[in-house]
């Protein structure tokens, strides 16, 4: 039966639901075991508790629909990259919300032995910092949870440090310090603009080439410190560049939302592997390609996973850091949560149009595990507004 979905404009256009999900969606071709070719981990969203949570109150969070979610994630064999953006780091949870999650989470992967890495930022801060020193005490405070928690730590780009630093120099100094006194090697990160404007200039240039060369002289100074990258900057050429620029041993994990397929297949220098809040929604149909991968067969993974990339760009369409409501929606249409309320009231972030098209397309490549669940769902979405 179909659907009236509505457009930009305002008018309805009627959608034919699929009647059967895609093999992956179910479970039914998933095979144990790891990931043998690439490290995947997805940047996993928070589910909001519907009953306590309003804008501008600490995060209230439904601690058992959110950590069955991970469990989700760990049974299709992807790892967990546990309080970063996606779970709306600095965009309705703060740091004592994502303290009590990288504890639990942690705590979840070593029960299930998933594998887990926790964002490490200074978003504790509540005003401007006053010093390189106090930047640097707040990155140590959340580094230590994360170690405590027996998890890896993924140093995240900090807004604080942003608006601070006069140039270059001031992030080798912090983050030269953090990296000399992590217990392990970390994941540096790097995210874009695009993703939050605060941290425009990050590295200290706005020039991605000066920008690029400071990260990579971070790196180069303490190699034995950084397991790996993750870029987060939507520009796939640049990824390539910097991964082929990185001393051995040092991962390439991709940010990019957009161009991910081509960069995990790689090429004949190399590959990414994969940090990505899009494999929150897409984690059976990632794992599944990966399998694929990792049995030599890059063609077979690009036919799974090229085809979900159109839905992946649509989610994180400008303005991108709004993202997060899309990822959302969707769990709550495949049956992943009983409701789509975000923290921080950022279910209200992306227009009805915007939803009703990523509906549309996570439908077509037959993400829903139960399509006529989902159906439903959107219908009574649509009701609410009228449609």
């Amino acid at each position: 039966m179909s659907i009236l979905l509505p457009l930009e404009n305002g008018e309805l256009y009627a959608y034919e639901p699929r009647t059967e999900p895609a093999s992956y969606a179910t479970g039914a071709t998933r095979a144990d075991g790891p990931l043998r070719s690439r490290i995947v981990y997805s940047a996993a969203h928070v589910v909001a508790d519907p009953f306590r949570t309003a804008p501008d109150e600490p995060a209230a969070v439904d601690w058992d629909a959110t950590l069955a979610f991970r469990r989700h994630l760990w049974a299709n064999g992807l790892g967990v990259a546990e309080a970063m953006d996606t779970a709306q780091r600095g965009m309705g949870l703060d740091w004592a919300g994502a303290a009590e999650l990288i504890r639990r989470s942690s705590a979840e992967a070593k029960a299930v032995g998933g594998r887990i890495a926790c964002g490490v930022g200074t978003d504790q801060l509540t005003g401007p910092a006053a010093t390189l020193a106090e930047v640097t005490a707040a990155y140590e405070e959340q580094l230590a949870v994360v170690e405590e928690s027996g998890s890896q730590a993924i140093l995240m780009a900090s807004r604080a440090l942003a608006a601070l630093a006069k140039g270059p120099e001031d992030y080798l100094e912090v983050y030269g310090h953090l990296l000399r006194q992590s217990a392990e090697p970390v994941v540096l990160h790097w995210l874009g603009p695009m993703f939050d404007p605060a941290l425009t200039g990050y590295w200290g240039s706005e020039d991605l080439d000066a920008a690029t060369d400071t990260f990579l002289e971070v790196i180069a100074a303490h190699p034995d410190k950084v397991d790996g990258i993750k870029m987060s900057l939507l520009d796939a050429q640049r990824e390539i560049d910097v991964r082929r620029r990185l001393p051995k041993g040092v991962r390439c994990y991709t940010g990019d939302d957009f161009n991910y397929p081509e960069l995990i297949a790689g090429d004949e220098q190399g590959f990414s592997h994969a940090l990505l809040g899009i494999f929150d929604p897409l984690a059976p149909v990632a794992a599944e390609a990966v399998r694929v991968l990792d049995t030599g067969d890059k063609d077979g993974f690009r036919a799974l996973l090229d085809p979900t990339v159109e839905l992946s760009r649509h989610l994180f369409g400008t303005p991108t850091r709004y993202y997060k409501t899309g990822v959302v929606f969707l769990a709550w249409l495949a049956g992943h949560q009983s409701h789509f309320t975000m923290v921080g009231g950022l279910h209200s972030a992306r227009s009805l149009p915007h939803l009703a098209r990523a509906y549309e397309l996570a439908d077509r490549i037959g993400l829903f595990p139960d399509p006529a669940l989902a159906g439903s769902r959107v219908r009574q979405f649509l009701s609410v507004y009228g449609v």
